[in-house]
C-alpha cells in the first residue's frame, strides 16, 4: 500500500511500495515528492516533504527519511536506516543497513558506507556509520562500519576512514587521519 501526499511527480518505470513479503506495510511519502524514473522505494518506509530523487535510486524497507532530502541518481539505501532532514545525497552513494544520518548532511558522489568488519569470515552484527548533524562526505569517500563522523566534520574527497572522527574535525587521507578544520570551514552546512 502507497500513502502518498499532495502534487507528486512519479516518472516512468517507478515501483512503489515493493516487497510482497510485507504485503500489510505502508509506503508513505509527504508532500511534492518528486520521484525520477526506474527508481524503486519499498514498503515500510516513511519519506518526509519535498522528496528529490535522481534516476534509479532504490530505497529499501524500514528507512526513515525527513523533510527536504536530495537522493542522487543510481543511489542505494538498503534499509534499516534512519535519515534527517535537509541531507542531500549525490549520485551513485551506496548506504549499508543499519546507517544513521542525521540532519544538513552532505554526501559526495560515489561514496561508500559499510556495515561489516568481516564480510563472510565472522559473524558480525551489521553497523553502518553514523553521520552527525552538519558532516560533509567527501567524493568517493569510504567510512567502515562502526565509525560516528562527528558534527560539523568533513572528509576529503577518496579519504578512508577507519576510526571516530571528534566534531568540527577533517578527516583526509588513506587510511584517514584528524587534522583541525580550517576555521573558514567551521560552518554548518546550508542545503
Amino acid at each position: 500500500m502507497v500513502d502518498a501526499g499532495a502534487n507528486p511527480h512519479i516518472g516512468k518505470f517507478v515501483v512503489l511500495g515493493e516487497d510482497p513479503a510485507d504485503s500489510d506495510a505502508t509506503l508513505v511519502i509527504g508532500d511534492n515528492a518528486v520521484i525520477r524514473s526506474h527508481s524503486v522505494i519499498y514498503r515500510n518506509v516513511v519519506i518526509g516533504d519535498n522528496l528529490r530523487t535522481g534516476h534509479g535510486v532504490l530505497i529499501r524497507e524500514s528507512t526513515r527519511i525527513g523533510d527536504d532530502v536530495l537522493v542522487g541518481t543510481k543511489t542505494v539505501i538498503d534499509g534499516y536506516t534512519s535519515i534527517g532532514s535537509h541531507v542531500s545525497i549525490q549520485s551513485r552513494v551506496y548506504i549499508p543497513t543499519n546507517t544513521v544520518i542525521e540532519d544538513y548532511v552532505f554526501i559526495g558522489p560515489c561514496a561508500v558506507l559499510t556495515n561489516d568488519k568481516y564480510p563472510i569470515r565472522k559473524d558480525y552484527g551489521l553497523c553502518g556509520p553514523t553521520l552527525s548533524n552538519g558532516a560533509s562526505i567527501g567524493a568517493n569517500a569510504v567510512i567502515l562500519p562502526g565509525v560516528k563522523i562527528g558534527e560539523g566534520t568533513m572528509v576529503a574527497a577518496g579519504a578512508c576512514v577507519t576510526r571516530d572522527v571528534p566534531d568540527w574535525k577533517l578527516a583526509i587521507g588513506f587510511p584517514a587521519e584528524i587534522r583541525d578544520l580550517p576555521d573558514d570551514l567551521k560552518v554548518m552546512n546550508a542545503i
